[in-house]
């Protein structure tokens, strides 16, 4: 009978389960965490009411973090696989590269998602939103605060992972998207009390526009070949990860009735697309390393190496989905935010989220292999594409299942 048991637990674990327990504990903090940022969406529905257009930035403000930083710790963990890693954050360095290159994203990208957010809330008709300024302060201002603390984040888990022996393949997506998702919310809703004032506003967007511009200038002209390669092979995939992730927002902002009625879909947000972005990450982290280390090839169809993390993605996918149902709801009770109930909300979970991984294995494999082949490192574009893709369809699923449960209207 235990070898009965054994059996599909090894088959979940794979050939290494020690990988997969790390990723499962990374994941669980995510889930957990993640609760954090859902209930300050959910207690501050009648904020995001106030300010229309504000909730269609979240989910892309959200995924930037994960996207840069996310990329930053591959990259990092590619350096550590190779030998290569040393934490100096010196210009020349590997690492001090990386850090200046994040943060110079961090500022271009934000202002770059505002003005994208800007026009969409205009050309779909977001009724009374904020203006240009508005979404340059709150994503520029609010964004920086919130990646520096995550940058620790990224930095000290690829330290740690040197130190305590930990595979940041397994372990650093989750926690730099756990420590995006906690940061990032309360600092936008934080820098939105700075918006619609007649002169702060306009004064404070002239001024983050000009430091965004000075310090893109200055690292293009920097002598780091490392830093302007990712500045240009990062750039276009995060600006059309931004416009997919912006999608997300005005799919969750168009049914935001529904989930002003039940506070609890709020805070499930964050967790939900989190999961499955983090679970994508993973993916391509694996399978960028296992690339670049020559242990998989790029072929049109998944060999065994692949495969058998494609199927882990799977395994790791229910308990986690079904944790953040769960925690969600906790958190919606201890903070009396009406919702659904945990039966519903765990259903809702695992409808929409079990199709999301789906597309979550196809964009890491396929991604991972179609950088490759056109020669640009599957470490800086893998990330942000599998998040970007992930938080649309996220969300598209999101509200799918919420209508598919049935019994959750506005």
């Amino acid at each position: 009978m235990l070898s009965l048991v054994r059996l599909p637990l090894a088959r979940l674990l794979g050939p290494d389960p020690r990988g997969v327990a790390q990723a499962l504990g990374a994941l669980c903090v995510l889930a957990v965490t993640s609760v954090i940022a859902g209930v300050v969406l959910g207690r501050s529905h009648e904020r995001l009411a106030d300010l229309p257009g504000l909730l269609l930035l979240v989910p892309a403000a959200i995924a930037l973090r994960g996207n840069i930083f996310g990329a930053l710790g591959s990259r990092l963990g590619t350096a550590i696989h190779a030998g290569t890693f040393r934490l100096s954050l010196r210009s020349s360095s590997v690492v001090g590269q990386n850090v200046w290159a994040s943060m110079v994203l961090t500022l271009v990208l934000s202002l770059a998602l505002a003005l994208l957010a800007s026009a969409v809330a205009s050309g779909t008709g977001v009724e009374g939103a904020i203006g240009v300024a508005d979404y340059v302060v709150v994503s520029v201002l609010g964004g920086t605060l919130a990646s520096v603390f995550v940058l620790l984040v990224a930095l000290g888990m690829a330290t740690g992972s040197v130190r305590w022996g930990l595979d940041p393949d397994n372990v650093t997506s989750p926690m730099v998207t756990a420590a995006g998702d906690v940061l990032t919310v309360p600092a936008l809703l934080l820098t939105s009390y700075l918006v619609r004032r007649n002169v702060v506003t306009p004064v404070i967007a002239g001024v983050v526009v000009a430091i965004t511009v000075v310090s893109l200038l200055a690292a293009v002209r920097s002598p780091g070949p490392q830093l302007r390669t990712i500045l240009r092979e990062s750039i276009p995939v995060l600006v059309l990860a931004g416009v997919l992730s912006l999608m997300a927002g005005v799919t969750v902002e168009n049914r935001f009735e529904v989930f002003a009625g039940h506070p609890v879909l709020l805070v499930m947000v964050p967790g939900y697309l989190a999961t499955a972005g983090a679970l994508g990450g993973i993916l391509a982290n694996r399978l960028s390393s296992k690339l670049h280390l020559g242990l998989i090839s790029p072929s049109v169809l998944p060999r065994r190496g692949a495969r058998t993390d494609v199927g882990v993605t799977f395994g790791l996918a229910v308990p986690v989905l079904a944790l953040v149902a769960l925690v969600s709801q906790w958190g919606g009770v201890l903070f009396d935010l009406g919702g659904p109930g945990a039966g519903r909300l765990v259903a809702v979970a695992l409808t929409g989220g079990i199709l999301v991984v789906m597309v979550a294995a196809a964009v890491a494999y396929y991604g991972t292999i179609a950088a490759v082949r056109f020669g640009v490192d599957p470490d800086t574009v893998g990330i942000p594409m599998v998040t970007a893709v992930l938080d649309l369809v996220g969300a598209l699923t999101l509200v799918f299942a919420i209508a598919a449960v049935g019994g959750i209207s506005g």
